[in-house]
């Protein structure tokens, strides 16, 4: 049976040079921070790394790179997966399937590309299913870039009675469909992960076994302890998916690179510089440092509480 992957599974950021190059030492220093700050595994290659605007080349080497720094600690998977021909889409993903992650995300909406339907997601699923290998671990994730495609219920039955899939990031941002998917998947061995603060409480509490959205590049102990220990504590687990929930807002403020003004406050590393945005963040974002103070002191009032509790 394929190893289980759920928890915190923080969306990594790739750390870049001011001259646009990826930050390696800045990199395994970010690596250490997830896994001192309560990750359970690692999403490499995803869109907070900004896959997107990465060679295959690069995706390949970050992926082994992660893969190799971890060390076996927590599972790490990985994607890749940006091109919408199908059989560009085999080469890089048989190639990112030979990194060593502990399972390989498939992205729907390059299932289908067009946004045709279900019969055009069954085709480019079964044609990657045929040509990719048999013995990796399988994901999916509703990637929002270039579209939102989520999956069917049909769809979901279809990758769960293949055997391959072990975790779903769901983007659906409902918990009515996640309170569905998570009865779909009773029993299969797929885990289904939200992604969207607005319902990680209430999706934790329906059985999602866990969380995977962009704000565990800020504060991942927090969604971790939530999790584990917010049924014992349940006044301030409400109060702090309050204030998580308004936390997330500010992705909207130049993510990603609000998330690497944190950690170069952090000294995780030392550039902002991002390939996805072109911009000045601070001068298109008014007061963004402001935002970030909040975040900041929110995060560690809250961390502040959970050490007080008396201990269990």
């Amino acid at each position: 049976m394929a190893q289980r992957i759920d928890g915190i599974i923080p969306v990594m950021l790739t750390p870049f040079t001011d001259a646009g190059e990826i930050d390696y030492p800045g990199l395994a220093r970010l690596i250490e921070w997830y896994l001192a700050n309560g990750a359970d595994a690692l999403f490499a290659v995803c869109q907070s790394s900004e896959m997107q605007f990465l060679s295959l080349a690069e995706r390949v080497e970050l992926a082994k790179f992660v893969v190799t720094t971890v060390n076996g600690r927590v599972p790490v998977v990985v994607s890749g997966h940006i091109s919408d021909d199908l059989d560009t889409q085999v080469e890089e993903l048989t190639a990112m399937a030979a990194t060593g992650g502990d399972a390989l995300v498939l992205v729907t909406n390059h299932l289908d590309p067009k946004n045709e339907g279900s019969d055009a997601f069954r085709r480019h699923l079964s044609y990657l299913l045929e040509r990719l290998p048999s013995d990796i671990p399988l994901g999916l994730y509703e990637c929002p870039a270039p579209y939102r495609r989520l999956l069917s219920d049909e769809e979901l039955r279809l990758c769960i009675d293949s055997g391959r899939f072990v975790l779903l990031k769901d983007v659906s941002c409902d918990l009515p469909t996640v309170t569905r998917r998570l009865k779909i998947a009773e029993g299969s061995g797929l885990a289904i992960i939200n992604a969207n603060a607005a319902i990680a409480r209430d999706a934790m509490r329906a059985g999602s076994p866990g969380f995977t959205g962009v704000f565990t590049n800020i504060h991942p102990d927090l969604y971790r302890w939530m999790r584990l220990s917010g049924d014992r504590h349940p006044e301030l687990a409400d109060e702090l998916a309050t204030f998580l929930v308004v936390a997330a807002v500010s992705e909207s403020l130049g993510y990603p690179a609000f998330a690497k003004m944190y950690h170069q406050r952090l000294g995780t590393f030392g550039s902002i510089r991002c390939r996805v945005i072109q911009y000045d963040v601070r001068e298109r974002f008014w007061a963004l440092d402001a935002v970030l103070d909040k975040v900041v002191a929110g995060t560690d009032a809250f961390r502040a509480k959970i050490a007080a509790l008396p201990a269990e």
